[in-house]
């Protein structure tokens, strides 16, 4: 009889550890712990090529960096690029134009996406929690004509629309070297930086961009080449890259503080 009471005893007292489990049989520190540890949704960057390589095209380091920071972020990347025409060809072997040649910027940007890119036309800040745009001539000819016109320049329909809608939709946008002149076409008023505003024998040899950015009517800020400028009221973070004549390490050290400021502001 003994034996009988003590089997039963021991099993109410199972019982009662079971029932001050939770659902699936953890403690509320345990669930807490679990939730802690789980994966947290990623964030959804675009990211916007302007063909494949400096003088035509996107910078391909500076997409490179980008990429790299995006990844150590956890981020999802989709890569973009408008199926038009570029403005013309370089050899960069010359730095002169290759008259009897003409490429197309989503085709070329395909070769820095390892061939997975989309139309331009089908991005949709609905679908992304941010839009990234890496510098290079390509986004001062392709995606614009600032290379040409300057603060007078057209900016290419596509990328016109999708500054503003992720603008409208208060998602963040970085952009960097010349890069930053978009935002400042399209966004009124908007904070960016393209570096230092004197060319410093030469050590910010494009320097001058900083006078057509101010009458387009957005604000300027100095900032290292290392460094990012983030303006909080429009969500908008640029970096230098390689407006400046920099170690490659400091170029993308500055492209890895435009990245972790864009991601945060998504708050992912």
């Amino acid at each position: 009889m003994a034996a009988v009471r003590a089997l039963v005893g021991s099993r109410l007292a199972a019982a009662s550890a079971f029932a001050s489990l939770s659902p699936g049989g953890r403690t509320p520190s345990q669930r807490a712990a679990i939730h802690l540890s789980a994966p947290q949704p990623a964030a959804k960057v675009a990211l916007v090529l302007s063909g494949c390589g400096v003088y035509d095209g996107t910078e391909i380091h500076e997409a490179s960096a980008i990429l790299v920071h995006l990844s150590r972020g956890g981020a999802e990347v989709q890569i973009f690029a408008p199926d038009v025409p570029q403005m013309h060809v370089i050899d960069h072997t010359k730095g002169q134009p290759s008259e009897s040649e003409s490429r197309n910027v989503l085709t070329e940007s395909a070769r820095i996406a390892r061939g997975k890119i989309t139309d331009l036309a089908k991005l949709s800040a609905a679908n992304h929690d941010a839009a990234i745009f890496p510098g290079g001539f390509g986004a001062a000819k392709n995606l614009s004509t600032f290379a040409v016109d300057g603060k007078d320049c057209k900016v290419n329909k596509e990328v016109e629309r999708v500054l503003k809608e992720f603008h409208q939709a208060g998602k963040p946008i970085g952009l960097c070297c010349i890069a930053p002149v978009l935002a400042a076409k399209v966004l009124r008023g908007v904070e960016v930086t393209v570096g230092h505003e004197q060319e410093e024998g030469g050590k910010w040899p494009y320097a001058g961009t900083v006078e057509a950015i101010k009458a387009l009517g957005a604000k300027h800020f100095v900032k290292e080449v290392a460094e990012a400028h983030v303006d909080q009221k429009n969500k908008v973070v640029t970096t230098p890259a390689f407006m400046c004549q920099a170690a490659l390490h400091h170029i993308h050290d500055g492209i890895g503080a435009m990245v972790q400021k864009v991601l945060e502001l998504t708050g992912k």
